[in-house]
């Protein structure tokens, strides 16, 4: 087991043990106890009373956090020529399409969103195994797959984020970064929390929220009351 360091015990003896804490709280303790010499990321844990394995009880969907999350969110945008203007003043960082495909298919991947057209979806197909492990196949359910290229761009660079229930039950997420105030970070937890709450399956029974934690980049995780949300 990997030794703890000064920083890191001073970060978890502020942090009552069994204790939970109201996201007003955890949210101003993720500040304090984030002490690198960079900017932090702040992340939620949401358990969910689901089970994964099963269709009816997937959980996933988008959120367009209010104060976004504080990175700059590098976008492809996989287009046909007539988009291409479009898609560059909403603000993609990349544009194109059969040139980018390749680069794609030689090993590339050094964006964080794609966002494409429905007829370019045939193209990608044969790329799914490059981008589904890193969660960058577009997909309509998340706003990625549309004709609309410049609102789904503008809608990305602006703190819209997909989610989704991984196979342990546990939805993650950045919500922000050290360097935001703490009300911020309050807000960006709750409008993830409230919108996992809507997504509820109805085939889900018992507790649905059975834990959430907050932490930073290099800090232990925060306990927050799952009621209290």
């Amino acid at each position: 087991m990997a030794k703890l360091t000064k920083k890191q015990k001073e970060a978890a003896a502020k942090i009552e043990k069994n204790k939970f804490y109201s996201l007003k709280d955890a949210s101003a303790l993720v500040k304090e106890i984030a002490s690198a010499k960079f900017d932090e990321s702040v992340d939620i844990a949401v358990r969910l009373g689901v089970d994964p394995r099963k269709a009816n009880q997937m959980v996933r969907g988008v959120v367009t956090l209010p104060h976004g999350t504080g990175k700059d969110v590098r976008v492809l945008a996989l287009v046909t020529p007539d988009k291409e203007a479009e898609a560059k003043a909403a603000g993609a960082d990349h544009v194109g399409l059969d040139d980018y495909l390749q680069k794609i298919k030689d090993g590339w991947t050094d964006i964080d969103v794609i966002i494409t057209m429905p007829a370019v979806m045939g193209k990608l197909g044969p790329l799914g195994r490059v981008l589904g492990p890193r969660g960058l196949m577009p997909n309509p359910k998340t706003g990625t797959v549309t004709m609309d290229v410049a609102k789904a761009v503008q809608e990305v660079k602006a703190g819209k984020i997909d989610f989704k229930v991984d196979k342990t039950g546990i939805v993650h997420a950045g919500i922000g970064k050290a360097s935001f105030g703490a009300e911020q970070i309050a807000e960006n937890a709750s409008e993830l929390i409230q919108t996992l709450i809507k997504l509820k399956p109805t085939a889900a029974k018992g507790t649905y929220i059975k834990s959430i934690h907050i932490s930073s980049t290099m800090s232990p995780a925060i306990a927050l009351d799952p009621k209290a949300v």
